[in-house]
């Protein structure tokens, strides 16, 4: 059993603890799903979400941001799929949530159920972590818009039913000429040029918009606001990234005391060497630490902070550069079985990874933090 501990500090209320406890219950149950075939996993992850009620907390006008990142950490414990198709929820209605017209909100309804699958489309193949850098364009066609361009790394690419696609509409140079449009997944013009397969599957493609036409109303938020609108989720969202790596982390400490406390080597438990209680340490030492940035960081959003850029590019960087190291050291001390396919400390080092690199690499993160400390 994971160490709940953390849940008695300060930055939750009840609601909270009983959020994670009933999550808890459910993740023990149904949690991991076969993998086997990961669209249909995905689909069957968030249909099952919904039905239990937790997708609720993916969306909506009031964002609780210590929902979300507690939410996450519990579901990657479990499974890292159930946490990404929990967290594609949230995200790629994100701009709906924060921005989205009444109208707009119908699709809202529909992911929070788990009736529908969502995805956030901005990186594109030369601007990932340089946003404005955006080629893909959105030109205006009478009272809609005519898209042209490409996205890639797309998470729920090819299996979503709507998609939040970023485009430069042009009202001035860079960032500031992008703007946001609710794309359904079924808009002619729209291809699904690739599937991409990772270390750790996941659905991820490349999108293809060719002369694709949009009406006005597909447009969230203001026109030109576009890099607002992907900030202004990344920064409710970027949390809750460190909070998926603090799940694979808590999971990696959770099987190596089990593997310390029952492997014996030259007559005695694992765990008597001093070199084993070395490691042991430093993971519990880098989990709590992880831990208290990330709900720091949720916890000063809840309580009105209009950006959180500081606290949640270093919840994320530490976050998920510790669960390396963590998740590492447990395959370590797990011998020749850490690297045995299928094992779950395996599938931990091959799910973290990733989470050092996307919604903003950890040298981005380093780049975002020393501004802040700059005051810049």
């Amino acid at each position: 059993m994971a160490d709940r501990s953390f849940l008695d500090w300060p930055f939750f209320e009840d609601r909270h603890r009983e959020l994670a406890e009933g999550l808890e219950a459910w993740a023990s149950s149904h949690l991991p799903v076969d993998h086997s075939d990961v669209d249909a996993a995905c689909k069957g992850l968030v249909a099952a979400l919904g039905k239990a009620g937790f997708l609720q907390h993916s969306g909506g006008k009031a964002l609780d941001v210590r929902s979300l990142c507690l939410i996450r950490e519990t579901l990657a414990r479990h499974d890292g799929l159930a946490d990404f198709a929990f967290a594609m929820q949230g995200l790629g209605m994100g701009a709906v949530s924060l921005f989205g017209t009444e109208e707009q909100r119908t699709w809202l309804d529909k992911t929070r159920a788990g009736h529908a699958v969502s995805a956030f489309a901005l990186s594109e193949p030369a601007s990932g972590s340089d946003v404005a850098n955006m080629t893909t364009s959105a030109k205006l066609d009478g009272n809609g818009y005519v898209l042209n361009g490409e996205k890639t790394w797309i998470s729920n690419g090819g299996i979503a039913d709507v998609y939040t696609v970023f485009a430069r509409t042009g009202e001035a140079p860079g960032a500031k000429g992008l703007s946001a449009f609710l794309v359904p997944a079924d808009t002619p013009g729209l291809e699904i040029a690739e599937r991409i397969d990772v270390i750790a599957p996941h659905p991820l493609a490349t999108l293809r918009f060719t002369d694709m036409k949009l009406p006005g109303s597909a447009l969230i938020g203001d026109s030109g606001a576009g890099f607002k609108v992907a900030m202004s989720v990344l920064d409710v969202f970027r949390s809750t990234v460190g909070a998926a790596a603090l799940g694979f982390a808590r999971r990696a400490l959770d099987e190596s005391l089990k593997r310390v406390t029952e492997r014996e080597l030259f007559g005695a438990p694992l765990f008597d060497l001093q070199m084993v209680q070395g490691h042991i340490a430093d993971m519990a030492l880098g989990v709590d630490a992880s831990a208290l940035l990330i709900y720091r960081a949720a916890w000063t959003k809840d309580m009105g902070a209009s950006r959180v850029s500081r606290e949640a590019a270093m919840a994320k960087l530490h976050a998920t550069e510790t669960a390396q190291q963590v998740i590492d050291a447990a395959v370590q001390l797990h011998g020749g079985d850490g690297v045995r396919k299928g094992s779950i400390v395996e599938s931990l080092y091959r799910e973290i990874r990733a989470l050092r690199i996307y919604e903003g690499a950890s040298d981005v993160q380093k780049v975002v933090i020393a501004r802040q400390a700059m005051g810049s």
